[in-house]
């Protein structure tokens, strides 16, 4: 398959999920680690209200969105911002999952600024045992 690049159009893409535009804020900062049986991942989105976050899992992808509002007095004419330094709209991740991951068992929690999700590791892909039997029937177990 024949593919046309344009290498300022990724220079740009690249720019705007680190930084972000005011159009559209940067990316929420993440960690991953396997920890035993399951995944773990952490999203920081302080100053995120819990009921903007909304997640989502399709084909092992997994969705991640947020907002955070406007500041807080922003359009009061009374008011005088000073600083206005954190990015403020809709915030968007996505996770590409391997097949090796139990999609249908997420659990999410959002405590202190921070989106926590466990992925359990699917059955089929856990470590096990299997029996070898050879003509002397003896038994003998490998780990796979």
């Amino acid at each position: 398959m024949l593919m046309r690049t344009d290498p300022f159009r990724e220079l740009d893409r690249l720019a705007e999920q680190v930084f972000g535009t005011s159009a559209r804020p940067s990316a929420m900062s993440m960690d991953a680690w396997r920890e035993g049986d399951a995944v773990q991942v952490e999203f920081d989105l302080p100053g995120v209200d819990p009921g903007s976050i909304d997640l989502d899992v399709e084909n092992n992808v997994v969705t991640v969105k947020a907002e955070r509002g406007a500041l807080n007095g922003e359009g009061d004419d009374s008011k005088e911002i000073l600083a206005a330094e954190r990015p403020r709209g809709v915030f968007s991740r996505q996770l590409v999952l391997g097949e090796n991951l139990d999609t249908g068992h997420i659990e999410a929690s959002y405590d202190t600024g921070v989106l926590r999700l466990r992925i359990p590791v699917a059955e089929q892909a856990k470590p096990r045992k299997i029996v070898i039997t050879s003509n002397a029937q003896e038994q003998h177990s490998i780990n796979a």
